[in-house]
């Protein structure tokens, strides 16, 4: 070995000893590159979300962003969809183009009774800064859209604007998802669409996490309920048992380097114990959670969750798994040991779990990628 290979050898151990955890193990999966930086005419992807629909179709979505890197400009809303789990894709497609326009934050949501494809999402000018959003100095402000796909994701409907039913007045910043929705499946409110989402209220510049939903399979959408403590903002939901909801959230509290969570038991209308979950470490970063079974006899159900898994910088793509509603998190791997950011998880109709999510060599944001694996390679004897 020549004394340049060792020295190589030696800095790839020396990364993945700092971006991993000792108890983790790397994750079997089959991997493909699907929106990379600089290729089909954007200079950088964000923000993935991901949905599985009612025909078996895998659909991926994203913000092509032509500019920069940056939250703000000219950013379109993309999608890939994929007949087979995700080992082939279509081409990508435009969701929403608004000119010169910030098209963004994908939520999706599948209805089960309709088949129909729900697509909650932001908008705003391009040329308005978040901070000027923030600021209210800003020409125009945050607005929420829905569109949706009635043929498996090929075409959309024109966007609609709901922002008189789902966002205050004295709200400035706001964001759907970003990752995708649910719908209920049990209890009084089985049948409501839920889209988890955030927001700053403009006197005391705090933001908060909250969500809107919708009674009538989609026709209108109205404001839920926002958690009662703040410094959380982009947020996942999930179903747990006896027909409450668990909100999963993104922490600013920097005393704890952890997720933080809350339950609500009326179908999203008030949330309550909002908490740290220690166990879930972040770096100030989007996650993902989402149901892979109900229980069932003596199987227990299951829940998924991703982030970057590591308290200071966004590294070490982790998939976690629970037993228990999310009370515990016993079993873990690790997708990708380096720079990895935003993720969104699904479980596709072969049964294996899909996971899209931003990763890179140098930086997070290199491309986004879409992982499949066996729920056994999570090693949770499942």
């Amino acid at each position: 070995m020549t004394r340049t290979v060792r020295l190589i050898a030696i800095v790839l151990l020396g990364l993945f000893a700092r971006y991993t955890h000792a108890a983790d193990q790397p994750i079997q999966a089959d991997r493909t590159p699907l929106f990379v930086a600089g290729v089909d005419g954007y200079h950088t992807y964000r923000i993935p979300a991901l949905t599985v629909t009612s025909k078996g179709s895998v659909l991926a979505f994203c913000e092509g962003r032509r500019g920069g890197a940056g939250d703000a400009g000219d950013i379109d809303l993309l999608i890939k969809r994929s007949l087979d789990n995700g080992q082939t894709w279509s081409s990508q497609a435009v969701v929403w183009d608004d000119a010169n326009n910030t098209c963004g934050n994908p939520c999706p949501i599948v209805d089960r009774d309709t088949g129909t494809i729900w697509l909650l999402m932001t908008w705003n000018l391009g040329r308005d800064r978040e901070s000027q959003i923030k600021d209210q100095t800003s020409q125009d402000t945050r607005r929420v859209y829905v569109t949706h796909s009635r043929d498996d994701g090929v075409t959309w409907a024109e966007p609609t604007e709901i922002t008189s039913t789902t966002k205050r007045e004295n709200w400035t910043w706001y964001a759907t998802g970003p990752g995708a929705g649910i719908q209920i499946e049990h209890g009084k409110y089985r049948g409501r669409l839920v889209a988890p989402c955030d927001h700053i209220e403009a006197q005391t510049k705090h933001f908060y996490s909250h969500v809107i939903y919708s009674d009538d399979q989609g026709k209108t959408w109205q404001l839920g309920g926002r958690t009662a403590q703040a410094q959380v903002n982009e947020c996942e939901v999930v179903e747990i048992a006896d027909g409450k909801l668990l909100l999963n959230m993104r922490n600013y509290d920097r005393a704890h380097k952890a997720r933080q969570i809350a339950v609500s038991e009326d179908g999203g209308l008030t949330w309550r114990d909002q908490r740290f979950d220690e166990a879930l470490i972040e770096p100030i970063c989007q996650a993902s959670v989402r149901r892979v079974r109900w229980p069932d006899g003596d199987k227990p159900g299951i829940l998924l969750f991703s982030n970057p898994a590591d308290q200071d910088q966004r590294a070490n793509m982790t998939v976690r798994v629970s037993l228990d509603d999310g009370a515990t998190w016993p079993h873990s791997g690790i997708l990708h040991a380096g720079p990895s950011a935003y993720s969104d998880l699904a479980v596709l109709p072969s049964g294996q779990v899909g996971c899209l999510y931003e990763r890179g060599e140098s930086k997070p944001y290199d491309m986004i990628e879409f992982c499949s694996f066996e729920l056994s390679a999570l090693d949770a004897g499942l």
